[in-house]
């Protein structure tokens, strides 16, 4: 059970924060996962969320190219919410089983382009030690373009972000998702 309690309903947040929670269902879905704990604080929720369309929908990278990025992100902050959430979206943007297993497990992927590899590889350098090698670098800028290099580099920012709120609120992921070790 998460920390807090999580925000569910406009009943939980005074009037004048029912437009935040509105714009966060609206361009979600429904508000769950880390909006839950985010919406403690309104107008943070509100400005979380706007990035979060910006990166998520706005961003040109290919989806099956993001949710290997969610993932890799996921499993080097070892947020449980995240991951269940996002195995899912990724099977679903052609990422095969045997790839999210070997996240899952710390191994390289089997399969991966070129391109997803040096995704990859940017993404835990930089969780791991702050930066991004050269190479690594010069690969995706090569690949992808400068502007590509700073939007991948917010994207793992925002899903960092997320990460944090879950992890230190306790955001379990839903019942009967295969957990992930951690």
């Amino acid at each position: 059970m998460a920390r807090i309690a999580s925000i569910k309903g406009k009943e939980d947040l005074g009037p004048e924060h029912h437009a935040v929670f509105d714009a966060i269902a609206q361009s979600r879905g429904a508000v769950q996962g880390p909006f839950t704990m985010l919406l403690h604080s309104p107008e943070l929720a509100a400005r979380v969320a706007h990035l979060g369309s910006l990166v998520r929908f706005e961003m040109e990278l290919p989806q099956k190219l993001k949710e290997l990025v969610i993932l890799t992100v996921a499993r080097e902050v070892d947020c449980l919410f995240e991951w269940s959430v996002h195995a899912g979206h990724a099977r679903a943007a052609g990422i095969s089983d045997e790839c999210i297993e070997a996240v899952r497990e710390r191994r390289e992927p089997p399969g991966l382009t070129l391109e997803e590899a040096d995704l990859r590889r940017f993404t835990q350098e930089l969780l791991r030690s702050h930066r991004v090698s050269e190479p690594t670098f010069a690969a995706v800028e090569k690949a992808l373009g400068a502007t590509a290099c700073v939007e991948l580099s917010a994207f793992i920012g925002y899903y960092v972000l997320l990460a944090c709120v879950l992890n230190a609120m306790e955001v379990e992921p839903k019942e009967g998702e295969k957990p992930l070790d951690t």
